[in-house]
């Protein structure tokens, strides 16, 4: 009776703690007031430039609706971009737009990383539990037996067994535990930057939009938004796979992407464009030359320029930091051209640079092995090619010769068809660089003149089992006074003295059969004036 009691109290305790507990989350989780909500509107197309980003929302509204809201927009909306439009039957009136904490917008205004972080933190919460029950039991296991009770005492016949049996359950338990900790420290590596991702943009204290549109939809129907933020950014990359035994090149077109804005890009249509919206629209206009006497210059002091505020100075370092960086002036100057993306991209709210592959292109390319021995006695391939149709804005690119990463270039259209891709190192092609000591002496009528004599020999061996095309590279010296005099000669004669339209960039290109070895050689007399002193720069 006594023990039926007991549980009955115990039974009557549990059930109004239940009821306590169930109270006490719904107090927590009911809404101290019905939050603002956007009526579900979603992000459906973006068009990305360098440094600036339009978004484009689309919200349906019912029957009879007289406004739309759109909350949860970033703080950072550029508010004279604000665009609204309908359909036929929706007619847009004024658009108005204020600022609020995130916090105040409820659960429909929660940042992308907080359900992240919060399934994230439920399982480190998981993992310490289990922790402690082994701990636990591992405490029971050893306290086992050492209370001295002679009514619990192992009977001789089960003291094996019973050994055993402990043994395996601790060392189990131990092992558990172990495994327990490597995953809580991997969670924990994974949640780390998502807590300072939150921390970056604010969590729940930032502020965000909230755009109100007015409207008469009799029949309802979809209302878009259109807004432009700073920070975001793409810019051009590519990627050259050669086959050296075809001469194919694979171009790979490709765009890296990145964005901070606050919000998730999940599963949009992404256009790239060259524009760039946020430059001038138009060029300065001539203002009148004034001219006349320049007063008293002012104390020093008076004319140093004042230091920008410390709290200043610390809000544009901390904007520079969070947008992604890019280098955008290789489209300065250009039209603007649009890529389309093909399929929906998925872009994170975290700086994270994503990378979309916007086409391919098969090429037909000229191989030749390039030396410049005065510089460097190394043979490099190199794959000459006429840039494809199209806009192909400057850009890295990556490089694969046969099926190997060789490293990192920069692919330029403009230069491709004279300067090409270098794949890398020939190494079946050996270069030999001489210089005979320089001879310097007077020329010229009675010794009026100083001369010196510079010369250069080069040796290149091609060590293939096959005949390659050989470029050899040379810079000569240009005279740029009237007063100093250049006689060049060479052997053999260089296919060009003006290399790229250059003066002063000598270039040998010729065929060189397998196993062959071909000489270089250049000499240049310099003379100028006795009395002076002659001055060479690069």
């Amino acid at each position: 009776i006594q023990v039926l009691a007991m549980n009955r109290s115990f039974s009557l305790v549990s059930g109004l703690a239940a009821v306590v507990l169930t109270s006490a989350a719904g107090a927590q989780t009911a809404p101290a007031a019905a939050p603002v909500a956007d009526g579900g509107s979603r992000i459906s197309a973006v068009t990305l430039y360098p440094g600036a980003a339009t978004v484009v929302r689309e919200l349906r509204v019912a029957p009879g609706a007289n406004h739309a809201v759109f909350a949860c927009l970033p703080a950072g909306l550029d508010a004279a971009s604000l665009q609204a439009a309908g359909d036929g039957t929706v007619r847009i009136g004024e658009i108005s737009v204020r600022q609020q904490p995130r916090a105040l917008l409820g659960k429909a205004c929660a940042s992308p990383l907080d359900e992240r972080i919060r399934t994230l933190q439920d399982q480190v919460a998981a993992l310490k539990a289990e922790s402690a029950g082994i701990d636990l039991a591992t405490g029971y296991l050893k306290s086992f037996g050492t209370n001295g009770d002679p009514a619990r005492a192992t009977p001789p016949a089960q003291l094996a067994p019973t050994a055993a049996a402990l043994r395996q359950t601790g060392q189990d338990g131990l092992v558990r535990q172990h495994q327990l900790t490597r995953q809580q420290e991997q969670i924990e590596r994974e949640l780390a930057p998502l807590l300072a991702e939150r921390e970056r943009t604010g969590g729940a204290r930032a502020q965000v939009s909230v755009v109100q549109v007015t409207l008469a939809a009799p029949q309802g129907g979809p209302v878009r938004l259109s807004y432009q933020v700073r920070g975001p950014g793409w810019q051009p990359a590519y990627r050259a796979a050669l086959d050296s035994a075809t001469q194919k090149l694979q171009l790979t077109r490709l765009a890296q992407v990145a964005q901070s804005t606050g919000e998730d890009w999940s599963g949009v249509r992404i256009t790239l464009s060259t524009g760039q919206p946020g430059a001038a629209t138009q060029g300065p206009l001539p203002p009148p030359w004034r001219v006349g006497i320049e007063p008293p210059a002012p104390p020093m002091q008076a004319r140093a320029m004042a230091a920008p505020a410390p709290a200043a100075m610390a809000q544009f370092k901390a904007d520079a930091e969070a947008a992604p960086h890019f280098d955008v002036s290789v489209f300065q100057g250009a039209y603007a051209t649009e890529f389309a993306v093909p399929q929906r991209v998925s872009v994170p709210s975290n700086g994270e640079r994503i990378t979309l592959v916007l086409g391919e292109q098969a090429l037909d390319a000229q191989l030749l092995t390039r030396t410049t021995p005065a510089l460097d006695t190394s043979a490099y391939l190199i794959a000459r090619f006429s840039a494809p149709p199209g806009v192909w804005p400057a850009g890295p690119v990556s490089l694969v010769r046969d099926g190997a990463f060789v490293g990192n270039g920069h692919f330029d259209p403009a230069s491709a068809q004279d300067e090409g891709l270098a794949f890398g190192r020939d190494e079946l092609v050996t270069v030999r660089s001489e210089r005979p000591e320089q001879q310097q002496g007077t020329g010229g009528f009675i010794g009026t003149r100083n001369q010196r004599t510079d010369e250069r020999r080069y040796t290149v061996q091609n060590r293939h089992t096959s005949p390659i095309q050989l470029q050899v590279l040379d810079a000569a010296h240009v005279p740029d006074n009237d007063k100093v005099s250049v006689e060049s000669t060479y052997q053999p004669q260089p296919t060009t003295t003006r290399w790229h339209d250059q003066v002063g960039t000598v270039a040998w290109e010729q065929p060189l059969a397998a196993g062959a070895t071909q000489a270089f050689s250049a000499r240049h007399v310099i003379s100028w004036p006795k009395d002076e002193r002659l001055q060479e720069r690069r």
